[in-house]
């Protein structure tokens, strides 16, 4: 069988601002149809990354490509290719969940915009509420709407840059599902994430980004052969992510908070 090529593949990518350097040679890829996070602490270079990948920002080195296409050279190409969704769910308040959905749709000249809204109000458990003014939706019920319009025109490449930032338990809950459901049906996701529990959860593959370089990268499997099984009263149990992190990382966060906040 032919092997497929990577929806996303990352070589020697390098970034500074002004004199700090943020990114120092990242490489990775990701398969077509997988979840793939990209792990680290504030200030590791995620958005920096994604921003790259989106064509939001130029790298000063290295390469980058999306579903095939050169992030540098092909710029118009990868736009078509991804959607991206930040930290913060980019909705209109004013508007209900429909009015959002096939406000979206007809900014990208979808046919039949008003199909496509009540196909993705089904799809994310959003009927009820459809004709409710956002304002009035939960933290989860806004996240799983900002997600159902970035996938207006079917991209097969999404990004997801710490979705679950300040949703509660529940709401963090509902968004997984959401991610889990995509790529069931085939969509590529980057996901972006602190936390050690949604990398745990959701990913297929993981690479922890620490200090501007990808300094693991595997299957949680794989990731835990780097540390020890613990034993306790003969019962063998196998490291966690975040003792995994921990011990790769380390707790020396001083480095970090010289750098600033989130890049």
């Amino acid at each position: 069988m032919e092997k497929q090529n990577p929806a996303i593949r990352v070589h020697g990518l390098r970034k500074s601002y002004q004199q700090l350097p943020v990114l120092e040679g990242v490489d990775f890829e990701v398969a077509a149809g997988s979840i793939f996070a990209l792990l680290g602490s504030n200030g590791a270079g995620k958005t920096t990354t994604v921003r790259i990948l989106a064509t939001l920002l130029q790298p000063d080195d290295g390469t980058a490509s999306v579903n095939g296409f050169d992030v540098v050279s092909q710029p118009a190409q990868v736009r078509e290719s991804i959607s991206l969704t930040g930290q913060f769910a980019a909705v209109d308040e004013i508007l209900t969940g429909r009015e959002n959905l096939v406000m979206i749709a007809k900014l990208r000249q979808v046919p039949n915009p008003r199909r496509v809204a009540d196909d993705l109000l089904e799809r994310f458990g959003l009927t009820d509420a459809a004709g409710r003014r956002v304002a009035a939706y939960s933290g989860g019920m806004r996240r799983r709407l900002d997600i159902a319009m970035s996938l207006i025109g079917d991209p097969p490449v999404i990004f997801l840059d710490e979705p679950t930032t300040g949703l509660d338990p529940e709401a963090r809950i509902e968004v997984w599902q959401v991610v889990k459901n995509l790529a069931t049906s085939g969509t590529t996701v980057l996901l972006t994430t602190q936390y050690l529990e949604e990398a745990e959860k959701l990913a297929d593959r993981i690479a922890i980004l620490h200090r501007g370089t990808i300094i693991v990268s595997g299957t949680l499997a794989e990731l835990r052969k780097l540390l020890p099984s613990a034993k306790a009263e003969y019962v063998e149990r196998q490291p966690t992510l975040e003792e995994i992190f921990l011990a790769i990382v380390g707790r020396d966060k001083t480095a970090e908070s010289s750098q600033g906040g989130q890049r």
